[in-house]
């Protein structure tokens, strides 16, 4: 199981090189190397609960914020977000950040119960 934490970091890390193209990079890539850095720091039990906290609550404001999109996306009939690269409207390219975050979402808190779960066994 550690060594799941080191793929994932490797994972965040070629997110964060992805983000070049991306309308936004100076935001996306910072935080996909940030979760990658929570998953690197898993990987070598360091400890850094403040920035594993900071990272859970910072996604989900940031996924609360996606809502009214989330919402159009499904209105709108749900239009294939991976069928081309260029997103042809807003809440699609909307949707898929969403999903990138989503991703994060589910590292933070498999870290999260994994740390509960130790600390019940022991």
């Amino acid at each position: 199981m550690k060594y799941l934490y080191l793929v994932l970091s490797i994972l965040f890390v070629l997110f964060a090189a992805l983000q070049y193209n991306d309308p936004d990079p100076y935001i996306w890539g910072p935080y996909y190397l940030a979760i990658a850095l929570i998953c690197f720091l898993e990987f070598r039990a360091q400890k850094y609960n403040w920035l594993l906290w900071s990272a859970l609550v910072l996604t989900i404001a940031w996924m609360i914020s996606y809502i009214p999109d989330v919402i159009a996306y499904f209105k709108n009939g749900m239009p294939n977000i991976a069928n081309e690269m260029h997103a042809s409207t807003p809440y699609i390219e909307n949707m898929r950040e969403f999903g990138g975050l989503l991703i994060c979402l589910v590292a933070i808190l498999s870290i999260l119960l994994k740390k509960k779960t130790n600390r019940n066994i022991r």
